[in-house]
Order: structure tokens, then C-alpha cells, then sequence
């Protein structure tokens, strides 16, 4: 059951493996289905900033092509960090995500999500961005947290919902949830206009 009665004769599904995001759609009280298609992850490499999550937020739904009915809707999502003029994706091992969060450290960066929702009719995504600070992280505060929370997941490194994200982040501008991986509030915006 939703407010959103426009939404009742479909079914939602979240293509997407992050806890985060299921419990951010759950929190919507939206009744919904995960379905996980693989798709390889890459972009054009002249892509910067928006455009690469926006894109692969695509190619996410694009991978439901041939299998979706006419009463379902798909919503993908992808998540990165824009940090000096580089995108900071997943981590590939501790060793990178300790460089990750070296790089975060005493600096600000932009976290920005792209969404795609899919209809058998038609496609439609969306971005927000978020600028996040954070102080300046001893050593001992980075190992600690990839000791106890193996951020291997998350773009940048860290979820911004842990204890990195209590004793490291001084300030944010723009969504607290598009860092945790889903603009929930743009999400149900775009929820509501669809016939």
C-alpha cells in the first residue's frame, strides 16, 4: 500500500543488490520485488562527473529489455564520488580503499547518484549530486573503520550512515540519502508523475 495510488496497478521492481537502497524504497512503504540482471559495469571513458552514473543507471535498466511487462516498473541506480576532478568508484581491494579514504580526508567531494526508472513504454533518468566535507582522518581512524566495516560496497569507500560517517563528516550540502546511494525525495517526485 502507497499514497501513491498512480503506481497501484504496477509492479515495482529495484534492480539493485544495495541494502541501502531496499531500505530506502521500503521506508516509501512501496510493495516491490529485487530482480538482479549482471551487467558490466563500464562508461565512456570521456564521460565526467553526472553523466557517468546517469549512464550506467541506463545500462542497468537496459538489461530488462526484452523482459518487461507492460505493468512493471524497473528502477536502477548507480553511485559515484567526483573527488578532484576523478570519479572514485568501488574499491578493488583494502589497499585502494585505504587510498580512497586518503584522498577524502580533510577535502570535500561530490557524491553524485543517477536513477533510471523503466516502463515497457518508457525510460527516464534523473541525477542529484551532494557535496560532502570531511575532516582531516588519522591513520589509526582509517584502519579502524575498514577493520570493522569493509566498505568494499560503497563508492569512495564509506557509507556515510557508519561511524565514519559520524566522526568524519563536518557538513553536507543537498541530499543526506543520495549519499547513502538513493535521492529518495527525487525518486518519489518522479514516482508521482508516472500515468
Amino acid at each position: 500500500m502507497t499514497l501513491l495510488s498512480n503506481l497501484s496497478k504496477y509492479n515495482i521492481i529495484l534492480a539493485s543488490q544495495s541494502p541501502r537502497r531496499q531500505n530506502l524504497l521500503k521506508e516509501l512503504e512501496f510493495d516491490f520485488t529485487i530482480q538482479i540482471k549482471e551487467v558490466e559495469e563500464t562508461y565512456p571513458k570521456e564521460l565526467i562527473k553526472q553523466d557517468i552514473p546517469v549512464y550506467l543507471s541506463k545500462l542497468k535498466a537496459a538489461a530488462f529489455s526484452n523482459s518487461i511487462s507492460d505493468n512493471d516498473i524497473v528502477i536502477t541506480a548507480d553511485t559515484i564520488v567526483w573527488v578532484n576532478n576523478n570519479v572514485l568508484g568501488k574499491p578493488k581491494n583494502r589497499a585502494d580503499a585505504e587510498r580512497m579514504l586518503g584522498i577524502l580526508s580533510d577535502n570535500s567531494h561530490i557524491v553524485y547518484t543517477g536513477v533510471c526508472i523503466k516502463t515497457k513504454q518508457n525510460e527516464h533518468a534523473f541525477w542529484a549530486s551532494t557535496e560532502v566535507y570531511f575532516r582531516k582522518l588519522d591513520q589509526a581512524e582509517i584502519t579502524y573503520y575498514l577493520d570493522k566495516y569493509k566498505p568494499y560496497d560503497k563508492a569512495g569507500s564509506y557509507g556515510i550512515q557508519e561511524w565514519i560517517g559520524y566522526v568524519g563528516i563536518e557538513r553536507i550540502n543537498g541530499s543526506y540519502f543520495n549519499v547513502m546511494g538513493l535521492p529518495i525525495q527525487k525518486l518519489y517526485d518522479e514516482l508521482k508523475k508516472i500515468k
